[in-house]
């Protein structure tokens, strides 16, 4: 089972995810989309296939949304997509292909219905809070 994560190593989120995905027994192809950048077409493809618009998918914490005008509810699915082209920093992640779909998988355990298989025993988020129990259950 191939699974893309589009990661950013800075964002706990998405290193909890890649841990969750690991634990799962796979290795997945790791896109640091921060070095490598977007196309239009790619997060068009990524969005559609996650049911997001841009506006949806637009990381308006710690990044230059608010400076760059970007919160403003005028502003059109182009230019979104546009400035997230120039600012990669400005799509929230971690964005997880696989088989079973595409997701923005925030918070963490929404990667848990993209696994074919779940993490045996414990898993945890970098905080500490537990996402399954002992035995590979999700804790709700």
């Amino acid at each position: 089972m191939s699974i893309v994560i589009h990661h950013n190593p800075g964002c706990g989120t998405s290193r909890n995810v890649l841990q969750i995905i690991r634990a799962s027994g796979v290795e997945p192809v790791v896109v640091e989309y921060l070095e490598t950048g977007w196309t239009t077409a790619q997060l068009q493809g990524l969005f559609a296939a996650a049911g997001l618009t841009a506006r949806e998918a637009l990381r308006e914490k710690r990044s230059p949304a608010q400076e760059l005008g970007l919160l403003d509810g005028d502003v059109s699915e182009e230019e979104l997509l546009a400035a997230m082209v120039e600012h990669p920093v400005l799509v929230n992640r971690p964005i997880v292909c696989s088989p079973k779909g595409v997701r923005l998988c925030r918070p963490s355990e929404r990667v848990l219905d993209l696994l074919e298989n779940l993490p045996t025993g414990a898993v945890y988020k970098e905080d500490g809070q537990m996402i399954l129990n002992e035995k590979g259950e999700p804790v709700v």
